[in-house]
């Protein structure tokens, strides 16, 4: 158990902290806003909007399944919520051929500015 603990710390000090906030920037930023609270320019045109995931609920959920944001991307919850809301606006942000390591820094970032905030 602990080789596993050192194998993970190892691999999240490797992440990509740049990657990770470009990532977010380009792909996540026009709905959920750069401060990751809803507040992008598309949060309000979707329906459900946004959702804020500095929140406490969300906190904890993250806590709870630390593989939250990873598998928001992969199995986009919401069917077709993103890419409708996108095409309504206008908003085109190209396919993105995702590796392990863009999952592993997106993830990283994500949580870093989830677990700085105070809510």
């Amino acid at each position: 158990m602990s080789g596993f603990f050192a194998l993970t710390q190892t691999a999240l000090s490797l992440a990509d902290t740049a990657n990770g906030k470009a990532l977010y920037s380009q792909r996540c930023a026009v709905c959920h806003g750069a401060d990751i609270k809803g507040t992008g320019p598309l949060a309000r045109k979707s329906n459900p909007p946004t959702p804020d995931l500095t929140t406490a609920a969300f906190k904890k959920r993250l806590s709870d399944y630390p593989g939250v944001i990873v598998s928001s991307v992969i199995l986009r919850p919401n069917g077709d919520l993103i890419p409708k809301t996108l095409r309504e606006n206008g908003v085109k942000i190209p396919p993105h051929a995702w590796s392990v390591n863009d999952f592993r820094d997106l993830h990283q970032y994500m949580s870093g500015v989830i677990s700085h905030t105070n809510k």
